[in-house]
Parts: structure tokens; sequence; C-alpha cells
């Protein structure tokens, strides 16, 4: 079979496979059975296809990815990301938007101790977009903020998506891309864009007053020990979790799946000291780490066969060597790649779009000898826009759930978009400037 064809059934048999409603791990499933059966020679075929299946999931990288799942839950069910929410609430006074200045620096804060862009937009949805709404913010400065910033936990560390993707990358690259030095290269970017959201916000506010009306619970007197003491209670010890977790890497103590063990167990011991954990929160955090997990192995296994499979079939091969005659630049082909993911980000989940689209980018990636630390940044950053666009970004859908039922999708859209535009200027800064990737790794080493 000619590559076209071998290419285009595969690309069909999943997009067909998922418009009738099956889950993203089994449209790819059933497509590399027939795959298998085709391309691999029948009942050997199959075979391959489980011993692929069970190989790429015997992977010891992707430990972390339950374990910064697991920090996660536990800081949200036991209520200290919530107690840390207030804690910064207080210290933050009179700035314009203040409640919008809040969701992005608690935002920031919970980033870097949750491994879930989720979790981060569901927990500031249930704590702060009542309360900004109540005090008549616009809906676009309440939900706004809170979207944006859940999408910064894709590249502030721990991010089980990050991990997910340098895996993802290896499985189909000629060279591995390092997990750890993935994590570490995306927290400057992360606080790049944090930092960005915050000047939006500062200067919208201070320009439309209106938006975010003056906030006269800040204003209220408090002396200085009331105002800090919540802060060295509930903020400061959380951040000791982001310090075992990264900085066991940064100095090279620990492995990436070392130090995700070495964050949970902070965890832990820092829910137990604030006596927040109970048994029914630590079996319920486990539980859904578990479902979700299982999801995400599902997915690998189904990925890595995928790609073995259009490999052996010709057609990855084919497609690369029809991209090698337009003989493009590495610049072009990296623009090339984000228009592709920004475009499929308006209709697919971030993992489906790994799965269609990692088999062909990370070996021209390897052919036009890129930086794969600095590319995977460019490739996390640009699946994060597609959290954020319409119709089907996965934000839109958890801040609509937690917001009002007088709340559109059509407001909700309108929010996003120019925290949309902030993190495509981020892209680009990292397009053209690659230090803001690698600057990190490279102290590392």
């Amino acid at each position: 079979m000619a590559w076209p064809a071998a290419l285009a059934l595969m690309l069909g048999l999943v997009c067909l496979a998922m418009l009738f409603g099956l889950p993203v791990a089994f449209a790819f499933f059933l497509t590399n059975i027939v795959g298998a059966v085709i391309f691999l020679g029948g009942e050997n075929g199959i075979m391959s296809f489980v011993r692929g299946s069970m190989a790429s999931i015997a992977n010891f990288n992707l430990a972390p990815v339950p374990l910064f799942l697991v920090m996660g839950d536990i800081l949200l069910r036991s209520g200290m990301a919530f107690r840390a929410i207030d804690a910064i609430d207080r210290l933050i006074l009179a700035v314009p938007g203040r409640l919008s200045v809040v969701a992005v620096s608690g935002g920031t804060m919970f980033s870097a101790l949750s491994g879930s862009t989720i979790a981060t937009t569901a927990m500031l949805g249930q704590s702060l977009l009542p309360e900004m709404l109540r005090r008549g913010y616009h809906p676009s400065m309440a939900m706004g903020p809170i979207m944006a910033i859940g999408g910064v936990d894709m590249l502030i560390p721990p991010s089980a998506l990050t991990v997910l993707l340098a895996t993802l990358a290896s499985s189909v690259s000629r060279d591995k891309v390092s997990v750890s030095d993935l994590l570490i290269a995306g927290i400057l970017p992360g606080l790049i864009m944090s930092a960005c959201f915050l000047i939006w916000i500062v200067v919208r506010c201070w320009m439309r007053p209106d938006l975010a009306p003056r906030d006269e619970a800040a204003a209220a007197p408090m002396a200085l020990i009331e105002r800090w003491r919540p802060f060295f209670i509930d903020v400061v010890p959380l951040s000791f979790i982001f310090i075992v977790v990264m900085g066991s890497m940064f100095m090279g103590w620990a492995s990436p799946t070392d130090s995700a063990a070495l964050g949970c167990l902070a965890t832990v011991v820092l829910a137990l000291c604030y006596r927040a954990l109970t048994w029914k929160i630590l079996f319920d955090s486990l539980k859904s780490t578990a479902v979700v997990t299982t999801m995400i192995f599902f997915i690998i296994a189904a990925s890595t066969t995928f790609a073995q499979i259009l490999a052996f079939s010709g057609a990855t091969d084919g497609a690369l060597a029809e991209i090698a005659k337009y003989e493009m630049t590495p610049l072009i082909t990296v623009f090339v790649m984000i228009a592709i993911l920004v475009a499929l980000g308006c209709f697919m989940d971030q993992i489906s779009m790994m799965l269609l689209t990692f088999p062909f980018f990370m070996p021209l990636a390897n052919a036009l000898n890129m930086d794969l630390v600095w590319l995977g940044v460019i490739l996390l950053i640009s699946l994060q826009i597609g959290l954020l666009t319409p119709p089907f970004g996965l934000l839109l859908f958890v801040m609509k759930g937690v917001a009002p039922p007088e709340i559109t999708m059509r407001q909700v859209w309108a929010a996003a978009f120019p925290y949309t535009v902030i993190v495509f200027g981020v892209l680009m800064l990292v397009v053209f400037v690659p230090s803001v990737a690698t600057l990190l790794t490279g102290a590392m080493r």
C-alpha cells in the first residue's frame, strides 16, 4: 500500500472512531488493531501490537505522572490550597483588579504544587469567581485570569502533561527528551507569562475602573501581624513541596521519579501537620489518581503502537520525504508545527493532538537537529493555547461548569481571548529567544 493511502487509512480511522464518540484511547486501539492486521501481518501483527503496547507503559519515566497528580489532589481535597489563596488575598491591597491579581498570584503558586490544569482552574473558579462576581467584577475580568493561569500549570512544574509530552516525544524520536530538563525549562516561560497577565490586569483595570470596582474590604484596617500570619502559616510551608521537587532535580540529587516521590511524601507530611488529611481524603485522592493514570497509560500504549505502525507502513518516511522537498528552515518548520497545533486545538484535546502529530514532528525535528528541550517548551505553549481557544478548549468548559448559570459560553470565550493573545506573545518570545527556555537547564549542567 502506498504511503498516502496508509496515512489516510490510519488517520481516517482515528478521526472516524472519535467522531462516533469512542474515547481517545479506544479510538487509537481500534485503529492499531486494523493497522496491525494490514501492515504487520495478521495474527503475528496482533501479537506485536500487544507486546509493543505493554513495553510502552513499562517505563520508569512515567512514574512521576501519578505522583504529581496525587500531590495536587491531596492539596485540593484537604483544603490547604484554599487556605493558601486566602492568605495571599490578605497581602494584596490597593491594586487595580485586586481579586484578579490574587487569582493569578495564587494560581501561579498552586501551579508549582499541582500537576493538573483542570484542578487549578476548578479550585480558583470555586473559591474566587463567586466573590468576584458578587463584588461587581466584569465577567471577563473575573473569568479570564482564572482560565489563563490554569493553563500556566502546563509549564510550571510539577506538570503531569510535561512528563507525558517528554515520554511520548521520546518514544517516536531518535534522541530522548529529558523529563527533568523539560520540567525545569518551563519555569521561566511560565513565570514570564504570569507576570504579563498581572501587567495586563493592572493596566486594564487602571484604564477601566468599572471592570473591577474598588475593593473596600482590602482597604479595611488590619494589624500587620494579622495580614502576614496566614502567609507564614499557610503559604510558606507549601513552598517546601516545590523546593523538594525542583531543588532535588536542579541539584542533580534525584531523578524526576525520585523527586516526585519526595514531593508526594512532603505533601502528605504537611497535610498531616495541618491535621487536614483523613483516610477518606487519601482514599479519594488515590482513587481519582488511579482513574486518570489508567486513562493516560492506555493512551500512551495506544499512541506508541500507532507511531510504530505508521513507521512500518511507510507513512512516516513518505510524509517526511514529501516535506523535505520544500527545504524548510528549522524556524519555518517550527511555525508550521505551531500552526498545526493551534488549529487542532480548536477541535481536539491536548493528548489527542500529541498522539496525532508527534510521530511526524519528532523525526522532523531530529532531521533538522533542533534542540528538543526548546522545541518541547514551544509545543507545550502551543498546546496551552488550545486550552483557551473555542469551540472546544478544555478550560473554557471547566470555567463554564463552575460559573453561575447566567454566564454564557460566548462570555467565557470573550474572557479568554486577551490572555490567549498574551500566551501567543510569550510563545513568540521563546521561538526567537531560545535562551528563555534553555537558560535554567544550562545552569543545571
